[in-house]
């Protein structure tokens, strides 16, 4: 690109550029679809507006079409877990742990499971028994985790903030509508359901 000096008749030149394509392919913007989902709000109140951030409404949206800017939704969810979305084969949650906490020992058998950080960092660790751990890594913001089904694994908070991610376990692993505010709720559900963790 050439630099031709006054070729506008503008104060400033560089680096205002005048004829720059003005395509965003990489992300969509809030403001594009922000009038629609405060209208959506208005009726379904599915969605309300703070502070110019659209939030969606945290809830098990079932089996049916859904389009969600996860990394939002994972960071405004503030329990232990729950369920955004449960089909036939798949299944999403969103989870964050306190300062300190652990998701705790589990093994799924029949469930493969991946996990996204979205904030904060911590220590995953997995392994063939309970006893064994032996692959250890640190995670941080945007670490993906896969955790194939039959491996035991945990995850640790090691940060001094909530430690937010979500989790797709494929076929689901909880109930529809599962909500666990802390902790204690989830280990007393899986308890209930046996989820493999003996």
């Amino acid at each position: 690109m050439y630099y031709v000096p006054n070729l506008y008749p503008y104060q400033y030149h560089y680096p205002y550029y005048h004829n720059v394509p003005m395509n965003n392919y990489g992300r969509q913007s809030y403001y594009w679809t922000y009038p629609v989902e405060v209208e959506y709000a208005n009726r379904f109140g599915s969605f309300h507006a703070s502070n110019n951030d659209v939030r969606v409404l945290l809830k098990d949206y079932g089996a049916e079409p859904f389009v969600v800017n996860i990394n939002g939704a994972t960071k405004q969810n503030s329990t232990y877990r729950t369920a955004l979305w449960t089909g036939t084969h798949l299944q999403v949650t969103l989870m964050s742990l306190k300062v300190g906490e652990d998701i705790g020992l589990e093994m799924h058998p029949n469930v493969d499971q991946f996990l996204r950080v979205e904030q904060g960092q911590g220590i995953v660790q997995m392994g063939k028994s309970k006893d064994n751990l032996n692959f250890i890594r640190n995670i941080n913001e945007d670490t993906a985790i896969m955790v194939p089904a039959g491996t035991w694994h945990n995850v640790m908070n090691t940060s001094n903030i909530p430690l937010k991610l979500y989790s797709i376990y494929a076929p689901p692993n909880h109930p529809f509508g599962t909500v666990h505010i802390t902790k204690a709720d989830a280990m007393a559900a899986e308890r209930r359901n046996n989820h493999g963790n003996e």
